[in-house]
């Protein structure tokens, strides 16, 4: 989760079959690479953010995907706190061909107001993402990993 000081985040618009999502930004981990390692790459492709410090794992997530098939798969997601001074204007290192192709299709500074404020019409991933951020804005990073929903 990249997050500014003035409680701006950026997230990522993912076009599905099934609808929009905004969503942080990330993907996975590559065979030999760690956690770390993996948040630093993704975040040079999709949104340009170049040795970010990463900070605390503060959340996790186990997403599972029901497929038209009747097939199920999933991601586990590690979700860590990333603080940039100020929101930047992102730049991703893969070319918009190739983030259209992982369903990428916009990225966008959000405030956390605005988030909890989005009608029906806009839907995030996690859906509780602005309440969520309100908590960790106002409380400071958890102590221990927090699992959160869906």
């Amino acid at each position: 989760m990249v997050l500014t000081p003035d409680r701006q985040v950026l997230l990522v618009r993912f076009e599905f079959p099934t609808g929009s999502r905004w969503a942080l930004p990330g993907g996975g981990i590559d065979p030999g690479e760690s956690t770390i390692a993996a948040l630093q790459r993704e975040l040079l492709e999709e949104v340009g953010l170049v040795m970010a410090p990463i900070g605390p794992h503060i959340w996790e997530r186990l997403h599972i995907i029901p497929f038209l098939n009747g097939m199920f798969d999933g991601q586990r997601e590690q979700i860590h706190l990333v603080e940039v001074p100020v929101a930047f204007e992102p730049r991703p290192a893969m070319t918009w061909e190739q983030l259209n192709a992982e369903y990428v299709f916009e990225l966008r500074w959000w405030s956390i107001d605005e988030i909890r404020a989005a009608g029906d019409d806009v839907r995030f991933a996690p859906s509780d993402l602005g309440n969520l951020l309100h908590d960790l804005t106002e409380s400071g990073p958890p102590h221990a990993v927090i699992t959160i929903d869906v």
